[in-house]
């Protein structure tokens, strides 16, 4: 098992990174949590990893926190909660909000989640209720097509992102379109998606 990795941050294009550790380029797929906390291309991170093996592929997650690991790893234990589900929750909301959502055993801010309907949210309060109690404080260190569609830029990498994320173009284009124009990153832009989406 591949615990963590450190080395420099070669790609980045939401939810996908590369990670060149020793000449070896590392592919990963990371939460929006995550990204939202990348240095630029070309600088060194550190992040904690999860890999999946199927039969078709091994593929290899990354979290800039060992809290938003252990969250993922809890989630996977859940019936029916896959590694792209699980992807999805933690790029929609922090550990702590996921936290505070079972505490309430609020369905109703879950299911704003893509992917996440009546009764995944339902299956999640009560399967996760035991569980949150694991994840206490944060100690990990710091890592640091459609016509609608954008062609290039900052919009279009956030199109694929929110895409890849389960949202449908035309709500893509909706959120997007609802973005201040103050919004210059990928990540910022991204940001403020995510958070009209779960507003609504």
């Amino acid at each position: 098992m591949i615990g963590f990795l450190r080395g420099r941050l070669t790609a980045k294009h939401p939810p996908a990174l590369v990670i060149d550790v020793g000449g070896v380029g590392y592919e990963i797929e990371a939460p929006m949590s995550t990204f939202y906390g990348l240095p630029a291309v070309g600088a060194e991170i550190n992040l904690f990893t999860h890999l999946v093996v199927r039969e078709d592929a091994h593929i290899l997650f990354g979290f800039g926190t060992e809290r938003e690991r252990r969250l993922f790893r809890e989630l996977l234990k859940v019936s029916n909660v896959g590694p792209k589900l699980a992807l999805s929750l933690l790029s929609g909301m922090s550990v702590d909000n996921f936290l505070m959502c079972i505490e309430a055993q609020d369905a109703d801010t879950l299911v704003r989640i893509p992917g996440v309907g009546r009764k995944t949210a339902e299956r999640l309060l009560i399967e996760m209720k035991d569980r949150i109690k694991h994840l206490g404080q944060s100690s990990g260190i710091s890592g640091i097509a459609n016509a609608a569609e954008p062609q290039s830029g900052p919009q279009a990498e956030a199109f694929s992102a929110l895409l890849a994320l389960g949202y449908k173009p035309p709500e893509i284009t909706r959120l997007l379109k609802g973005v201040d124009a103050s919004a210059q990153t990928t990540e910022e832009i991204i940001r403020r998606a995510l958070q009209a989406a779960a507003s609504k």
